[in-house]
């Protein structure tokens, strides 16, 4: 059980990166009211908490009905999840959501006076409950049925939740304390271990596939 919480908390923590979150919410909310900030701090996790729980429970109905095999869906969202981690890696997904946070802003300062809400986009969606974090609640609700793991996967996002929580919170005072280059530094290490992950949930899901056994694999 330890092993699946850890598992679930490192790939949301890199899928959804609340590392991030500090300075990108800060660029966004710049010319906002510390009101302003803080609903869209809380409605943002409200709506990616909606986000993500509605493709936990309703993930597997949605495959069935395109007529996707759970193990299809495992090798797509593995090889997903792979070049995510190699962005990360890399910093590419820093620098676009950077852009995009930067594009946010720069609509903020062309019209002054006005409280923009941003919180279903582009916080909540696709910055929180992105592509990433969509394929990874699918993938682990689909390879956990019992009610206990799906309880410590929904503790593992839900801490990850939180955190980014926080992160908008006291965006300002995280993105002097970590600096770049301690974000920089997190991102990397749990880029890494999400391309470990990524890798497995492709090796289970051409195992099932092909009908592969373990045994026979080693």
């Amino acid at each position: 059980m330890l092993s699946l919480l850890l598992a679930s908390f490192v790939t949301f923590f890199v899928a959804i990166d609340p590392v991030a979150m500090a300075p990108m919410f800060t660029t966004m909310t710049s010319r906002m009211t510390p009101e302003w900030r803080r609903k869209m701090a809380w409605k943002s996790i409200a709506i990616a908490t909606g986000i993500l729980l509605a493709f936990a429970f309703g993930g597997a109905w949605l495959l069935q009905q395109i007529h996707v095999s759970i193990d299809a869906f495992r090798i797509a969202g593995g090889l997903l999840l792979f070049l995510i981690a190699v962005d990360m890696l890399f910093e590419k997904r820093s620098e676009r959501r950077e852009e995009r946070a930067e594009q946010v802003a720069q609509h903020q300062a062309e019209h002054p006076g006005t409280q923009d809400d941003i919180a279903a986009f582009p916080l909540a969606i696709p910055l929180i409950s992105g592509p990433g974090a969509i394929a990874s609640i699918m993938l682990f609700f689909a390879e956990n049925q019992d009610i206990v793991s799906r309880g410590i996967i929904l503790l593992g996002v839900g801490a990850n939740l939180a955190l980014c929580l926080i992160a908008f919170l006291a965006s300002g005072p995280l993105s002097k304390i970590m600096g770049e280059t301690v974000a920089s530094m997190l991102t990397r290490i749990f880029g890494i271990l999400l391309a470990a992950l990524a890798a497995q949930f492709v090796v289970d899901g051409i195992r099932n596939v092909f009908g592969i056994t373990a045994a026979a694999a080693g």
